[in-house]
């Protein structure tokens, strides 16, 4: 496939398993067992995205169409893998770190990941909050001056009508002590359609706005994901992105550095890829540890410093995200020299003070 040429939609939305089965996407046989699967989880995939998918079990499907694994349920799996409930003071709100929070202000995505760590909340009828749950949602942000970050997220706030977004852009940008705000999404490279002239104005803020755009394999960032995204640094919107490490999709030094590459050419600065969140019937997307610290190791000196994102886990119980490595300080030795030691990206070890 050019990624270079315009997308041409083929389709609409693929939200069941009639659907698929008809797209050629799953076999007949798996239509019960994914019928199971759509009783706990939402399934959409937008005419943007299932033109990127080749073959029913390339890196781009294996993101979004449904796997009868996904009624199997681990011990160490969670509903709420990362503590999110735990931590909504009011509806709508996550907050987990002093100085920012998250504002969720729909549950509903133009596309439902597989891997997905909201997945038992979001879908088609997870909606909006209502006006009185928003304006809650607001007087919080207003009584905790400690707040300088608001993250919107979901679902995705992309999905929100531009007349919404200029709300909710407005009334967080009125809110002295809120200095940034920030949206997550995946509409760029899933439904670049809704980046419409209005809804960039409803992002108009004096507060600094950024993007962060979660993609996973290079080839979602094509010729209309480039120009959703131009059209967001064209409003002075900077654009970051966010990965997940997923088995099958984007679990090679390979697939990773065109990953890298493909956010650098699109003007993207690689922020965070994230080691997997345990939602409950996610773990044959999982990628140990240390196959991901091996993965970035081998990718140091092969690719700029630009295209570097930092490593995480998002510690279970809502404790917060630390970067994972890897690791290119040795441990001191036992007579305290002052001198050091370093590992380079060949293997090599080199002193320093």
């Amino acid at each position: 496939m050019n990624d270079d040429a315009p997308s041409t939609p083929h389709q609409g939305t693929l939200r069941t398993a009639d659907s698929l089965i008809q797209a050629g996407l799953v076999p007949p046989d798996q239509r019960e067992a994914l019928l199971r699967v759509a009783r706990d989880y939402a399934t959409a995939i937008p005419p943007a995205f299932s033109n990127l998918i080749e073959h029913p079990d390339d890196p781009i499907a294996r993101q979004v169409i449904p796997d009868p694994r996904e009624s199997t349920q681990q011990p160490h799996e969670d509903v709420d893998p990362i503590g999110d409930d735990a931590l909504s003071p009011v509806p709508g709100v996550v907050h987990r770190y002093e100085d920012r929070a998250l504002l969720k202000p729909l549950l509903i995505c133009p596309l439902y990941c597989r891997f997905c760590f909201r997945r038992e909340h979001v879908g088609p009828g997870g909606g909006l909050l209502s006006d009185e749950a928003l304006e809650a949602a607001f007087q919080w942000f207003e009584a905790h001056p400690k707040i300088r970050e608001v993250i919107l997220t979901g679902g995705d706030p992309l999905m929100l009508s531009p007349r919404r977004m200029e709300k909710i852009i407005s009334r967080l940008s009125a809110i002295p002590h809120i200095e940034t705000i920030r949206l997550h999404t995946r509409v760029p490279v899933a439904a670049p359609e809704r980046l419409t002239p209005a809804l960039l104005d409803a992002l108009e803020s004096d507060c600094s706005v950024w993007v962060v755009l979660h993609a996973n394999h290079a080839r979602e960032l094509g010729h209309d994901a480039r120009l959703a995204v131009r059209s967001l640094l064209s409003r002075a919107i900077p654009v970051l992105s966010q990965s997940v490490l997923l088995r099958g999709v984007n679990d090679t030094a390979e697939a990773l550095e065109d990953l890298f590459r493909a956010f650098i050419k699109a003007r993207v600065k690689p922020y965070y890829l994230h080691h997997l969140d345990p939602a409950p019937g996610t773990a044959h997307f999982h990628v140990p540890v240390e196959e991901g610290r091996a993965l970035l190791a081998h990718l140091r000196g092969r690719v700029t410093g630009l295209a570097w994102p930092t490593y995480v886990v998002d510690i279970p119980g809502g404790k917060g995200k630390v970067p994972l490595g890897p690791d290119y300080l040795l441990p001191q030795s036992e007579d305290k020299n002052p001198q050091r030691q370093v590992k380079a990206p060949n293997g090599t070890v080199h002193a320093f003070t």
